[in-house]
C-alpha cells in the first residue's frame, strides 16, 4: 500500500531483554528476586545483569560464543537469562572455537552453610568477583534481527536422543507474554519456582515474569515442606510444575501442609495430570491451568481455558475436563490434531486419533546442527510433535499418548495415559508408569511400574483387580512391578528405560496355549479337553449360553457362521473366550477378553440388557473386534 513506511520510530526488533528495562523503572525497588536471606530488587537485578554483559564482553565472549550455563534455581541462573543476551548477543558459533572459561556460583543454599568447590578456584573465576569487573555505563547490545537466536534449549530425551532447540528473540518475546496471560498473571505476582529455570528457560517465565514485575521467589530444591512454607512466607500468588511436583504436593504429610495465605493458580505440563491429582489440589486450595507443550514450543503452547458452565458438572467429570490440553493460546497460531499421511484434520468426535500438530510464531526456529530433523518436524507445513490425541466437539484436543508410547494389543490401541489415570487413583500409588511388555499372542500387554506411598502396602493382584474394575479389561495391567520411577531432570518419566525393562521380562503368555476346549452340539455338550472336575450339569447351561451369544454377535456382526451344531467354545491361557466354526476354519472376529473362568464370563453376558447394546451400542467394554 502506498505511504507505508518502516522505520526505527516504529519497528523495534522484539526481545524479551526490554522487560527487565521497562521492570527496573515501574517496579524499581519492588523485590525482583528472593532467594533466602539473599534479596534484590529490579533496580538491582538491572545493574546485575549490565555488570554481568560487561564483564562477558572484557572476557572476549562475543556475538557466536556459546555461553552455557549448569545451575539449579538460584539468583545467578535467572540473572544469566537476561546478561548473556544483552552482551553476547548470540549463543551460536558458527566459527571458530575458543578454550573454554568456567565460572563457578559458589554455593549459597540458604540451608546450609557449607561452601564447597572442588575444581581449583586458581584456574578460574568466580561469578560474584566477575560481576564486580563489569561496568554499570555499559550499553546493552540488541539483536540486529528479532529471529536471531537467544536461547538452546535440549529435550529431555525421553523418548528419543536430546535434541538442541533453538529459540528466537521474536519467540521468546511472544511465548512469555502469553505464558504470563495463561496463568492469569496480573501487576506484580510473586512466583515460587519450581519448574526448572533450565527447562525451556523456565517455561518462558524468567521473562514473563519480569514483564509483569513480579517477584522470583528462588529454591534450590524442590520439597512439598519447602513449597508450603514458601507459600506461607512470602504470599506465593504463583507456581508451576509437572503434574510429579504436584503429585508431592497433595500426598506431603500434615505436618508438612500449611493453611494456604489465598489462592494460589499452579500452571501444570509436561504430562497430562491425573485427575485424581488434580482433584486434591484444588481441595487443598490451588487453583490449576493445565497447558500442553513441548520444548520445541517455547514451553506452554496449550492451555485448558476453563469455562462457567462446567462449574456444575461433577466433580469427577471437571476433573476429567480440566486433564484435557485445551487449545493454543494466543502467542500462536494454531494447534491441531491430524491424520499425518494425509493432513486432513480429524473430526471432532472425542474418537478419531490423529497427530497433535502446531504452527505460529512460537514454535522453534529449528534444531542446532541438524537440518534433517527440523525438515522432518516441519514436514507438511506443520511442527509434528509426535504425540497422539483426539478433539473433542468443543475443539479441545486431548492427548491420548506419544506415538512411541501405544501400547498394540491384539490390534486394540492402548492409551497408557488413561490407564495411569486410574493407576494413579488407588489410594496406595504414589507414582505409576505404563509401558508394553512382549507378549507372544497379542503382540504387546500393559505393563505397570508402580512405586507405593509410604506405608501402604498393595500386591500386584490387587492392582490389577483395581484397574479390571474401572477399565476395559484389555486395557488393565497384566503384569505390576513395584519400584522406584526412572526420571529426568525435568521429573519426567524415562519411558525407555522401563520399556527395556518390560521387554527384558519376556511374554507373560504362552503361544496358542488353550486352558480349555469345548464343542458345542444342539444334541449334547460334548467336552473335547476339560479339567477333571468339569460338571456337565453346571457348565454344560452355560456352555450353551456362551456359545449361543458369541454365535449370534458373529452373526449380527456380518461374519455369517455356516450353523450352530458343531462350533467350538475356546477358552485361551491369556483370559479370551472365542468361537470356531471347525467347518470353515475360521475363528470368530467377535471375543470376549479378560474372563478367567466359564461362571465368570456367564456373568459378564448377563450384564447386558440386548444384543442390540452389546454390539451396537456406546457400552461396549470388554467385547472386541479382532485384527485379522
Amino acid at each position: 500500500m502506498e505511504g507505508l513506511i518502516r522505520c526505527s520510530a516504529n519497528y523495534v526488533p522484539l526481545s524479551p531483554i526490554s522487560f527487565l528495562l521497562r521492570a527496573a523503572m515501574v517496579y524499581r525497588d519492588r523485590a525482583s528476586i528472593v532467594y533466602g536471606d539473599v534479596r534484590y530488587t529490579w533496580r538491582d537485578t538491572l545493574q546485575r545483569c549490565t555488570r554481568l554483559a560487561s564483564a562477558l564482553t572484557h572476557l572476549g565472549i562475543s556475538r557466536g560464543d556459546v555461553v552455557a550455563v549448569l545451575a539449579p534455581n538460584i539468583p545467578a541462573m535467572y540473572e544469566l537469562h537476561f546478561g548473556v543476551p544483552m552482551g553476547a548477543m548470540d549463543i551460536l558459533s558458527k566459527t571458530r572455537t575458543k578454550l573454554p572459561l568456567l565460572v563457578l556460583i559458589p554455593e549459597s543454599d540458604p540451608s546450609s552453610s557449607n561452601i564447597s568447590n572442588t575444581i581449583s578456584m586458581s584456574k578460574n573465576l568466580e561469578y560474584e568477583s566477575l560481576l564486580l569487573t563489569g561496568r554499570l555505563d555499559f550499553e546493552v547490545k540488541w539483536p540486529n534481527d528479532e529471529c536471531d537466536p537467544i536461547a538452546l534449549n535440549y529435550t529431555s530425551g525421553t523418548t528419543s536422543s536430546p535434541k538442541g532447540v533453538i529459540y528466537s528473540h521474536r519467540g521468546a518475546y511472544l511465548n512469555s507474554l502469553a505464558a504470563a496471560l495463561l496463568n492469569e498473571m496480573g501487576s506484580m505476582p510473586v512466583y515460587l519456582w519450581c519448574v526448572p529455570m533450565f527447562h525451556c528457560n523456565g517455561w518462558c517465565l524468567i521473562w514473563g515474569v519480569a514483564a509483569q514485575g513480579g517477584t522470583n521467589v528462588c529454591q534450590r530444591n524442590v520439597t512439598a515442606k519447602g513449597v508450603f512454607d514458601n507459600i506461607s512466607k512470602h504470599k506465593v500468588t504463583h507456581l508451576g510444575g509437572a503434574p510429579t511436583v504436584l503429585n508431592m504436593i497433595v500426598n506431603a504429610p500434615a505436618s508438612e501442609q500449611r493453611t494456604l495465605p489465598g489462592k494460589v493458580a499452579v500452571m501444570t505440563g509436561g504430562a497430562p495430570p491425573p485427575p485424581n491429582v488434580l482433584f486434591k489440589m484444588e481441595e487443598l486450595g490451588f487453583n490449576v491451568y493445565h497447558s500442553y507443550g513441548l520444548t520445541e514450543t517455547y514451553g506452554p503452547g496449550t492451555v485448558c481455558t476453563w469455562k462457567p458452565e462446567w462449574n456444575s458438572l461433577p466433580r469427577d467429570t471437571q476433573a476429567k475436563v480440566k486433564s484435557r490440553q485445551g487449545l493454543h493460546h494466543v502467542g500462536l497460531e494454531e494447534v491441531d490434531i491430524k491424520d499425518p499421511v494425509t493432513m486432513k484434520s480429524v473430526p471432532l468426535d472425542a474418537k478419531t486419533m490423529g497427530e497433535v500438530m502446531f504452527r505460529g510464531n512460537t514454535v522453534m526456529s529449528g534444531y542446532f546442527k541438524d537440518l534433517k530433523a527440523a525438515h522432518d518436524a516441519f514436514n507438511g507445513g506443520w511442527f509434528r510433535s509426535g504425540d497422539l490425541g483426539v478433539k473433542h466437539p468443543d475443539g479441545y484436543i486431548e492427548l491420548k499418548d506419544r506415538s512411541k508410547d501405544i501400547i498394540i494389543s491384539g490390534g486394540e490401541n492402548i492409551s497408557t495415559i488413561e490407564v495411569e489415570a486410574v493407576l494413579f487413583s488407588h489410594p496406595a500409588v504414589l507414582e505409576a508408569a505404563v509401558v508394553g511388555r512382549p507378549d507372544d499372542h497379542w503382540g504387546e500387554t500393559p505393563c505397570a511400574f508402580v512405586k507405593l506411598k509410604d506405608g501402604f502396602n498393595a500386591s500386584a493382584e490387587e492392582i490389577i483387580k483395581f484397574c479390571r474394575d474401572k477399565l476395559p479389561r484389555y486395557m488393565a495391567p497384566r503384569s505390576v512391578v513395584f519400584m522406584d520411577l526412572p526420571k529426568t531432570s525435568t521429573g519426567k518419566t524415562q519411558k525407555f528405560v522401563l520399556r527395556e525393562k518390560a521387554k527384558a521380562m519376556g511374554s507373560l503368555s504362552k503361544k496358542s496355549v488353550s486352558r480349555l476346549i469345548f464343542d458345542i452340539d444342539s444334541e449334547k455338550l460334548r467336552t473335547i479337553s476339560s479339567p477333571p472336575d468339569f460338571d456337565y450339569n453346571r457348565e454344560g447351561l452355560m456352555l450353551g449360553v456362551l456359545g449361543g451369544f458369541l454365535y449370534t454377535c458373529n452373526n449380527y456382526a456380518g461374519l455369517d457362521f455356516s450353523i450352530w451344531d458343531g462350533n467350538v467354545l475356546i477358552l485361551r491361557d491369556d483370559e479370551t473366550l472365542e468361537l470356531y466354526d471347525p467347518r470353515r476354519k475360521k475363528f470368530g472376529n467377535i471375543v470376549i477378553k479378560g474372563v478367567s473362568s466359564i461362571l465368570e464370563a456367564v456373568n459378564y453376558v448377563a450384564s447386558f440388557d440386548s444384543l442390540r447394546d452389546i454390539v451396537k451400542g456406546e457400552c461396549v467394554r470388554d467385547l472386541y473386534v479382532k485384527s485379522e
